[in-house]
């Protein structure tokens, strides 16, 4: 369920009772493990009655997916998942139910794609100083789409070649900073998120807030400058959350007036915290983010 009542939602010009909202998940268009299309027909047998695929910084999967769900009876949302930078921070911000074809939001996209290659050149050569060889092309093998390599197909390249046991493990001791195998990037900044989500029609929402090393001070901070920006929405259910962060996002959105969200952050089937549609329901009196669509 994604909310403690049924809220109506309107897609593609006919009135649906939404019952399983996912707003947040990936495809082989960015760093997850199945096809746009795949992603849609799991999520329809999993009863999710709305879906938005939020690639990372690319919208290649928004038009299969779409018409896979539009078949399967299921409402479909059209989402990206932008990688920012606030105070050397990488944030994730979600924008949701905008228009594809938006000239200035492609352009922001091709922007913070731009470099993901250079990038994953030097996290490889800063893997071989610590005795870690072939790691581009290992990652680069797990990317279907190489403009869009990351650390996550550096994680799974290192689990194949048995460094880690799992993605989780690399992550900790490889790819985050102050770790032998991460290197920063100049990303979009919040103000070029927002600015690219509301110009194009849609919602913007700060993706799993729990996953951010932000003091309470410095969260508030940031969340106050997310909505002085126009800022509209904030992702309390998350497959990464703890009940203690479905509290405390739950108190910020009444706070804050944001919208909440819900979304799985599903990439792959053995690769993410739940499986599409498999949340609980947003705490009450919260405004689900889907009465904005």
């Amino acid at each position: 369920m994604c909310g403690y009542h049924h809220c109506p939602a309107r897609t593609s010009d006919r009135l649906l009772t939404v019952l399983n909202c996912d707003l947040h998940c990936h495809s082989t268009c960015s760093d997850g493990l199945l096809p746009a299309t795949e992603v849609a027909r799991r999520a329809a047998g999993n009863g999710v009655d709305m879906l938005a695929l939020t690639d990372h910084d690319d919208l290649g999967g928004l038009a299969a997916a779409r018409e896979v769900a539009e078949a399967a009876g299921m409402a479909f949302v059209n989402g990206v998942e932008i990688s920012i930078e606030w105070e050397r921070l990488q944030i994730h911000i979600l924008g949701l139910s905008f228009e594809v074809t938006d000239p200035a939001l492609s352009a922001g996209l091709a922007s913070v794609r731009s470099g993901r290659i250079e990038r994953a050149r030097r996290m490889s050569a800063e893997l071989e100083k610590v005795g870690i060889d072939g790691a581009f092309e290992g990652a680069m093998r797990h990317a279907a789409n190489p403009s869009l390599i990351s650390r996550s197909h550096f994680g799974r390249y290192l689990v194949e070649v048995g460094v880690c046991k799992d993605v989780r493990s690399v992550f900790e001791s490889y790819l985050v900073p102050g770790r032998p195998g991460y290197v920063e990037h100049r990303w979009a900044t919040l103000a070029d998120s927002v600015q690219w989500i509301l110009g194009a029609g849609g919602v913007a929402a700060v993706a799993h807030p729990g996953r951010y090393k932000l003091s309470r001070a410095d969260m508030r901070r940031f969340l106050g400058e997310f909505k002085d920006l126009g800022g509209q929405a904030i992702e309390v259910m998350s497959g990464s959350h703890t009940p203690e962060h479905i509290d405390l996002y739950g108190r910020l959105a009444r706070e804050y007036g944001f919208l909440a969200s819900r979304g799985s952050d599903f990439h792959g089937p053995g690769e993410s915290y739940v499986d599409l549609g498999n949340l609980a329901p947003l705490p009450e009196g919260l405004q689900p983010i889907w009465e904005a669509f």
